[in-house]
């Protein structure tokens, strides 16, 4: 049985309190992959093998990666808002269909 994955861009309302101006100065707007394996729980080269696939967003500068903090947000916001599994690399390929963004990571991103 497939199960069903909502792309981003349904969620309606934002389920995870957004912070005030004074906790957003306190968290940074990126997370390292270290950080975001320690979020999901799951080994940082999981995180590294996805991002290079292009099943998990983040933004490569030189060779190091980062993670936008809004997008473990959504990622969670949509977890939350289906009750179910939502699997990274699906939501991932959701998010950028609906934004236009192109489906094929460029070899340089790797």
């Amino acid at each position: 049985m497939q199960e069903e994955v909502i792309a981003p861009a349904q969620i309606q309302a934002p389920l995870l309190p957004r912070p005030t101006d004074g906790e957003a100065e306190r968290k940074p707007a990126f997370l390292t992959v270290e950080e975001v394996a320690d979020l999901l729980r799951v080994d940082a080269v999981t995180i590294y093998r996805a991002i290079r696939d292009g099943e998990f967003p983040a933004v490569k500068v030189r060779k190091r990666y980062t993670v936008p903090r809004r997008a473990i947000e959504m990622l969670v916001d949509d977890v939350v808002a289906t009750g179910g599994c939502v699997d990274a690399a699906e939501w991932t390929s959701s998010w950028r269909q609906s934004v236009g963004v192109p489906l094929e990571v460029p070899s340089w991103a790797r």
